[in-house]
């Protein structure tokens, strides 16, 4: 059975008024990331062998193309095809949420793009260079080793918004503390209630 913690919306400080984050030098980079489903509803995940995430558990998904001015729809789709050999169109993916992390393990901003495949996958992607996959029901997420920030608030962001849409911001502290606000925030009740029925 799910609990509160994958099945819910986490409870996190609504946006202020102002917008305003603390300044810090570094690179700002931008992402998107495919989360990926088999007839079972079991979530793809990637066990990483390169940073970030070394050894880490997360989807699948690249950067953008910055210099090139891809959008984080073709650069899912582009990523859907190098790493799980799925060729799709943006009609394809629904938007679950968009996802900023300032000072990210003081090495970076982060702008992620969390996009749902809407087609199921019927076997699973053999391994590459970024790492290798398994599939994992919701349930066995909370035994695996994830990404902090995965395991503390995308997750069971994603999990309150699938079939909707949230944005969230991390303010990631040198001591390993992380601020989350939510920004933005649309559930699908008919698919949260659905997934709660179904588990």
């Amino acid at each position: 059975m799910l609990t509160d913690r994958w099945s819910s919306c986490p409870r996190l400080a609504r946006a202020r008024a102002s917008c305003f984050t603390a300044r810090m030098a570094l690179p700002y980079k931008i992402s998107s990331l495919l989360y990926c489903f088999n007839e079972r509803d079991d979530v793809l995940l990637l066990e990483r062998r390169k940073e970030p995430n070394l050894g880490l558990w997360s989807p699948c998904g690249g950067k953008l193309k910055t210099e090139a001015g891809e959008s984080p729809y073709a650069c899912a789709c582009r990523e859907a095809a190098e790493e799980i050999g799925l060729r799709i169109s943006p009609a394809a993916l629904h938007l679950t949420g968009i996802v900023s992390e300032h000072g990210y393990e003081g090495q970076a901003h982060w702008l992620m793009f969390l996009f749902e495949v809407k087609q199921r996958l019927s076997h699973l992607p053999p391994p590459h260079l970024e790492g290798r996959f398994e599939f994992f029901p919701a349930d066995a997420l909370k035994e695996l080793p994830l990404p902090q920030t995965d395991r503390e608030q995308l997750w069971p962001l994603f999990w309150g918004h699938r079939g909707g849409f949230f944005a969230a911001h991390c303010h990631c502290h040198p001591d390993g503390r992380n601020d989350w606000t939510l920004e933005e925030s649309t559930q699908n009740l008919t698919h949260l209630n659905a997934r709660r029925t179904d588990h």
